[in-house]
């Protein structure tokens, strides 16, 4: 099945090119068929957010190949390394440019066992010389990385199934029609992303191609411009919006907001979704994971305002539960354990090497989500944090996330354990905020001072994804 309506478009910010309709479905096409006289196998796209990426990942999927997102700014070094590991059978969007404001890196020259191909469709590309030696599982659809542009990332495996089932999923959660037009807030090879991309592509809508983030005044331009409908954004990127002073009346077409990627503090929820009420628009909050392909739940714009907190029950086709350390699990509400979530939009699995993408269904539709919540009596999911992001101070183990919790009001905070402290990181403190902050800490959780090491930074280190970028902040702790 197609990602693609007859009626979707895309709409370049810049140029206000429009290729939609039969023009649209006619270069999909054109990949496809292009893709059938390439070697067989994974597929590889660099997702910079411009039309060519787009049409070169449906038309990849239309050709039922399997296609891994990956970032235009990853390093030449870093994109080699990758086709090491998993041995793609092509690698397409040599020619893609990272988004502004980001350096763009040099792609290396192909690498062993690969040509490079200036190809008349796909354009510059790398093409391998001789088939993968593990094709790739028949039901394997889409590839993501787990850990943005840093690190050594493993790929999410994500069947053609779950990524269909979720995006119809979220079609009707959030009421997406062919009416609608989406601005490219989020990358593409982000899982959010991807998912505002497909849902919306998927309903007939149009989606705008912005690159230059919600900062820039061509953005909002083209907000107005274009008619832009809704904005999909993630908490860092709401901390933004408020220091901007954002105003929905502004923009008259836009009524609607969602947020996922991470924990939106509850004062900003109330925030928003009174700024967006007030011109008779909706803020939805959602929680998702990359390996649920990747929205999990949902909280209805009706529910939000007695329902602050909660990212809402799960999207239609999904179940949520609570798994307790005695290993029983529970609907119950009110009882805290990790969340685990049942549905047909898990992944298959995990690939860290060429052979795994070779591998079925290893999950069982069942995603064991890392993070720490209670369901309330309707089924509402409220999250308290992740399982594993402790910290040990004078031997007393303590909740990383909690402790940011506790700096809401200081303004973006991030939290990450040192030596036998827990490093604070704020934005924009002083030295007068950062001893009170300690001294504040040590009240609270009843400990030394000296247990709190608070450090100032001008921003946040954030992944491409928008989150927060704690293996940077772990490295400078």
């Amino acid at each position: 099945m197609s990602l693609l309506h007859p009626d979707a478009r895309l709409v370049d910010a810049v140029t206000g090119d429009v290729l939609g309709g039969a023009a649209l479905t006619a270069e999909v096409a054109a990949v496809t068929a292009a893709l059938a006289g390439l070697t067989p196998g994974v597929v590889f796209a660099r997702m910079s957010t411009d039309a060519a990426a787009v049409t070169r990942y449906l038309g990849t999927w239309d050709a039922a190949r399997p296609v891994a997102l990956l970032d235009p700014a990853l390093p030449g070094r870093t994109l080699a390394d990758l086709v090491d590991r998993f041995a793609p059978a092509v690698v397409l969007g040599l020619d893609a440019r990272p988004a502004v404001g980001e350096a763009e890196k040099a792609v290396a020259e192909a690498p062993e066992g690969y040509r490079e191909i200036g190809h008349p469709v796909l354009g510059r590309l790398w093409e391998r010389e001789t088939p993968p030696e593990f094709p790739p599982h028949p039901d394997l659809g889409v590839l993501l990385a787990t850990s943005g542009s840093t690190g050594d990332p493993k790929l999410v495996r994500l069947s053609r199934s779950a990524v269909l089932a979720n995006t119809a999923a979220i079609v009707d959660a959030l009421g997406i029609t062919g009416a609608e037009v989406a601005a490219s807030t989020l990358p593409f090879f982000y899982s959010f992303g991807m998912s505002v991309l497909n849902s919306h592509l998927s309903a007939g809508a149009t989606v705008l191609l912005e690159s230059g983030g919600l900062t820039a005044r061509p953005f909002w331009t083209a907000v107005n411009a274009y008619g832009v409908t809704s904005l999909a954004c993630v908490p860092y990127q709401y901390e933004m919006l408020r220091r901007l002073r954002f105003d929905p009346a502004k923009y008259p077409t836009l009524r609607t907001l969602t947020q996922a990627g991470g924990r939106l503090r509850p004062e900003l929820v109330a925030d928003f979704h009174q700024r967006m009420a007030a011109v008779g628009g909706r803020l939805f909050v959602m929680y998702g994971q990359t390996e649920a392909a990747p929205r999990l739940t949902t909280l209805p714009a009706g529910r939000l305002a007695d329902k602050i907190g909660s990212v809402g029950p799960a999207v239609p086709g999904g179940a949520l539960s609570v798994r307790l350390e005695d290993g029983s699990e529970t609907t119950e509400p009110g009882v805290t354990g990790e969340i685990w979530y049942r549905g047909p939009n898990v992944m298959l699995g995990y690939a860290e090497t060429a052979a795994d993408l070779a591998l079925g269904d290893e999950q069982g539709g069942v995603l064991r989500t890392g993070d720490l919540g209670r369901l309330d009596e309707d089924g509402y999911l409220y999250i308290s944090g992740r399982l594993k992001r402790f910290g040990k101070v004078f031997g007393v183990r303590l909740n990383l996330d909690d402790i940011e919790a506790m700096l809401r009001d200081r303004g973006p905070a991030a939290v990450v354990s040192g030596d036998d402290k827990v490093v604070v990181w704020l934005e924009g403190a002083d030295e007068e905020t950062a001893r009170g902050t300690a001294t504040d800490l040590a009240e609270r959780l009843n400990l030394h001072w000296s247990g709190f090491d608070i450090r100032a930074t001008d921003a946040l280190p954030l992944l491409p994804n928008g989150k927060i970028d704690y293996r940077t902040l772990e490295a400078a702790s």
